[in-house]
């Protein structure tokens, strides 16, 4: 296998990440979810402390509403973030 390029290198992390607190499933439950936020990405996202704003977030992720997280659903939390710090990183 050739050598990764830096972002195929960003994307296996991803996965290592998800799946380091997705366990068995492959799904995150909603406090593996705040977990993963609050020790993955605290410096992009506000350190989640309350249970409301954890709910909002875990339903706007669930799209097929079966309670857990799965890679897919957790792919479009990464792009969400990503796109929201974009613009603090963007050098025109």
């Amino acid at each position: 296998m050739s050598e990764l390029t830096e972002l195929e290198s960003c994307m296996v992390q991803i996965i290592k990440i998800f799946h380091s607190y997705s366990g068995v499933h492959c799904k995150l439950r909603k406090k593996d979810l705040k977990e993963l936020i609050n020790s993955q990405m605290s410096t992009f996202v506000k350190q989640i402390q309350d249970t409301k704003t954890l709910d909002l977030i875990f339903k706007d992720l669930d799209a097929n509403h079966d309670s857990e997280i799965d890679f897919s659903e957790f792919s479009a939390l990464i792009a969400m973030v990503t796109s929201a710090c974009h613009a603090s990183f963007h050098e025109c």
